[in-house]
């Protein structure tokens, strides 16, 4: 099949690079950062690294949406990996543009919660999936990007929003197969979805407000300590509402313990990457979803209340400790 990617970030060329290079499938790039867009250009595509060695270009072909619309391209499947913060705006763009088509299908692995019921104002339910994606991936700048972590160790699951299989869902992990993604088909959407949001909710958070690696995490005696409760915390509160999870809390704990000593031990969480670029976060949609499921059904998340403040702090922060270091430079000078 052929795959558009909206979003040429860490995740986007993740997965575009991989479905390209590993699988053999035709991919194009949607993107509307310029100066992401004009460095592929100019080096006839994107430098890929993997744990920051082997960097090599790999041939990408990048457009913005009004550009694609002209080509007359249509993809069968869109990947997208945008913010939560900006993915409105960006859909409405494509859609603007004209180049969402009736017979498309789309396929999100996005941290947090709430990009689906922005998706689902272009695509309707039938074909819309949606997964986990433990892969990690940064975006060192325009036009490079890092692979984190060893090529196959990843995995992911995938679901449709009916909960239905279908063949183009068997098609799309038949092709993911072959990237060391080991993708597994689930029948359990919002399950699905929330595996990832709380494995963010210990990980991406306690990373970026310690700035820390993955590996250097649970390298800390008590990191076990922590996850159990910050887990056990959000699955009091998605059972009270009604959520059935895909995993057990136990197997929720063992996979933050695999994903960072074994599969991404170097991995600086996306959540840390956004931080120390002056971006803002996705806390209010990781650990503050989680917090807003507590308090709408009365089952208080004081911890991913808690951290959910302490990662706006820790931006704060970091933001004070930038302005006062450029101020002692400028003095020195």
């Amino acid at each position: 099949m052929k795959y558009g990617i909206i979003g040429a970030g860490a995740m986007g060329y993740r997965y575009g690079v991989v479905l390209q290079e590993l699988a053999g499938q035709p991919v194009e790039y949607v993107d509307t950062w310029m100066p992401n867009i004009d460095k592929v250009r100019e080096q006839g595509g994107v430098y890929v690294s993997n744990d920051h060695e082997n960097r090599h270009l790999v041939k990408a072909d990048i457009y913005t949406p009004e550009e694609y619309a002209k080509t007359g391209h249509e993809p069968d499947v869109w990947i997208i990996m945008v913010k939560q913060m900006q993915l409105a705006e960006r859909l409405k763009r494509c859609a603007d543009a004209g180049i969402f088509k009736d017979h498309q299908v789309v396929f999100s692995a996005m941290n947090g919660w709430g990009h689906f019921e922005k998706i689902l104002k272009y695509f309707p339910k039938e074909r819309i999936y949606g997964g986990t994606a433990m892969v990690a991936s940064v975006f060192n700048g325009p036009g490079d990007v890092d692979f984190i972590g060893k090529l196959d160790a990843g995995t992911m699951h995938i679901c449709a929003m009916t909960e239905e299989v279908t063949d183009i869902e068997k098609q799309m992990v038949a092709e993911l197969d072959k990237t060391g993604f080991h993708p597994q088909i689930t029948q359990n959407f919002r399950g699905t979805c929330l595996a990832k949001v709380i494995f963010n909710s210990v990980i991406n958070s306690l990373c970026t407000m310690y700035q820390i690696t993955m590996g250097q995490f649970v390298s800390y005696p008590g990191y076990k300590d922590m996850a159990t409760e910050l887990i056990n915390e959000a699955y009091d509160a998605c059972e009270r509402a009604g959520f059935q999870l895909i995993q057990t809390r136990a197997a929720a704990i063992e996979e933050v313990d695999y994903v960072s000593r074994v599969a991404n031990p170097l991995h600086y969480p996306s959540m840390y990457q956004d931080m120390s670029r002056g971006r803002k976060t996705e806390v209010d949609y990781i650990n503050g979803y989680l917090a807003k499921v507590g308090r709408e059904n009365d089952c208080p998340c004081r911890v991913q209340e808690f951290l959910t403040h302490g990662v706006h702090v820790a931006e704060l922060a970091f933001q004070i400790h930038k302005k006062e270091a450029a101020e002692k430079a400028k003095a020195a000078k």
